[in-house]
């Protein structure tokens, strides 16, 4: 297969200088998967290991000029949306969406793994309304579920309203991750409308970890373009991001980052709730 064969994923994302998470994290997982990335940077981060102290969106007509370039040039298979830092990047970003009409994989970013918020209220809306419809897939946390959901974390111990809440809104399918949960496991589950749920139980690791959302959405957009169907591609992306994970490392003084390279062997089987 040549380089030119391989299917290509557009990636909008921010720029995040530990390589844990942002663009270099999905550059990382896509290329693992044998699939070419082009990308599209909404924002640059000061960050470390430790959280985010700073981050500054692109200005929209930047962001516009930039993807009206690259898209002329380069077809695209599918779309991984990460933190955008600005509700004037939306528009831009369904008119990219608008204009591709391919698989898109959400990963709505409302605030880092070390806690800092990346979206505001306004923000957070503008993704809930305008592009969780254009989803094929979200992949929220438990949190940011109940945010793009309008609901307090009381909701969280309800995850099926809340994947059932999201679905009504408009997104395609929701994979609504149990990390956040204080569990032996980690339960995530897969939400598809006129569907029941599918979940998936897997060890949960000791460590804490920057860039396992990025991860586990790259991989899903990966699978997607490379046609598999929706079940399998998230279901070979959880796989493949604990074991990225679970060969992570602490190369600074705060959370461990993965390790996406090389795709080692032994991943355990998701057992089924």
């Amino acid at each position: 297969m040549t380089s030119r064969q391989r299917p290509c994923v557009l990636v909008i994302a921010g720029h995040d200088p530990t390589g844990g998470a942002g663009v270099q994290a999905d550059i990382e997982t896509l290329l693992a998967h044998g699939v070419r990335p082009v990308t599209l940077i909404t924002a640059l981060t000061a960050q470390d290991t430790c959280g985010v102290r700073h981050i500054r969106p692109q200005a929209a007509d930047d962001l516009r000029a930039q993807a009206r370039l690259l898209l002329d040039d380069i077809p695209v298979d599918a779309v991984k949306i990460g933190v955008l830092g600005d509700s004037a990047l939306v528009q831009v970003v369904t008119e990219i969406l608008d204009r591709l009409r391919v698989p898109v994989v959400l990963d709505p970013v409302l605030a880092s793994g070390g806690g800092q918020t990346l979206a505001d209220s306004v923000l957070t809306a503008w993704v809930s309304e305008a592009l969780l419809p254009l989803a094929t897939i979200a992949t929220p946390n438990i949190l940011e579920a109940c945010h793009l959901a309008g609901r307090d974390l009381q909701a969280a111990r309800e995850p099926d309203l809340l994947g059932a809440d999201l679905i009504a809104r408009g997104a395609g399918a929701i994979l609504l991750t149990g990390t956040h949960a204080e569990s032996i496991e980690v339960v995530n589950r897969l939400y598809q409308p006129g569907a029941p749920p599918i979940a998936w139980a897997w060890p949960r690791l000791t460590a804490e970890y920057h860039g396992s959302g990025c991860t586990l959405a790259s991989s899903v957009a990966a699978g997607l373009a490379l046609g598999r169907t929706l079940e399998q591609a998230v279901a070979e992306a959880q796989a493949y991001t604990w074991e990225a994970l679970a060969a992570g490392t602490a190369v600074g003084r705060g959370q461990w980052l993965p390790t996406r390279f090389p795709v080692a062997s032994g991943v355990p089987v998701a057992r089924r709730p």
